[in-house]
């Protein structure tokens, strides 16, 4: 089965809207693994504007489920991982300025960069997943660069699914099915919802990992965040 990674970022960004500890990003984090969820992912950006450097420490110490990091891999990343040491490393190529990821990486154009801090992070115990698009060259170059692991990136199957949903996932469907043979795990996330998730996840029944934030913490503005999760954990089904 796949397994649901709760993105907490926006709890922390409606924390720092007001100050103070409210929403508590620490027992949200212990909420969603009681609810089901089996991952916890963050993205620490320099700015701080959601998740900071006292949430990873945090953090560490209190998911008991997998805590996956999320960052441009600088030597600030790079120093989290080693003081997190957190199951996964999820390398995105996005700046400090960018509001959300929005491409993954031209793993041919940055491969010695990659190769280099893989092996960095591998050094510090952590897997490391390379966010892609669905390209199949893409995928091929994220495995000679080391990784254990693509996360692809779906927010075009998102924007696409609604008029037609098997033009949408064909293009991911290919590249899996690479992962596959490269031997590397498969993730995806971005823009996934209890709308999209369900299709892609029948498509790619060899899908290791979502993780997902932005969409079921809306979602749980309405039904709740223990349902929500429940229902996000149903459509992996």
């Amino acid at each position: 089965m796949t397994r649901l990674s709760v993105n907490i970022n926006k709890i922390a960004t409606l924390r720092n809207a007001r100050g103070g500890n409210n929403p508590d990003v620490i027992k949200t984090a212990i909420d969603c693994e009681r609810f089901g969820a089996e991952g916890i992912t963050v993205h620490p950006r320099p700015d701080e504007r959601h998740i900071r450097y006292s949430d990873v420490m945090e953090l560490k110490d209190r998911v008991t489920t997998e805590f996956n990091i999320e960052g441009y891999p600088d030597d600030r990343y790079v120093e989290i991982i080693d003081k997190a040491r957190p199951a996964q490393a999820t390398l995105v190529p996005d700046g400090p300025h960018v509001i959300t990821s929005n491409a993954g990486w031209d793993t041919i154009r940055h491969q010695s960069f990659l190769v280099d801090i893989t092996r960095q992070l591998h050094k510090l115990g952590a897997r490391v997943s390379i966010f892609v698009d669905p390209d199949v060259k893409m995928v091929e170059g994220a495995a000679k660069a080391g990784a254990d692991r693509v996360e692809l990136y779906t927010e075009p199957y998102a924007s696409l699914y609604h008029t037609n949903k098997d033009k949408a996932v064909k293009p991911y469907i290919e590249a899996a099915k690479v992962a596959r043979e490269l031997k590397l795990g498969l993730n995806a996330g971005h823009d996934l919802d209890l709308h999209n998730l369900e299709f892609l996840a029948k498509s790619i029944p060899w899908l290791d990992e979502v993780s997902i934030g932005h969409a079921l913490i809306a979602d749980a503005l309405y039904l709740g965040l223990e349902n929500t999760i429940r229902l996000y954990l149903r459509a992996l089904q």
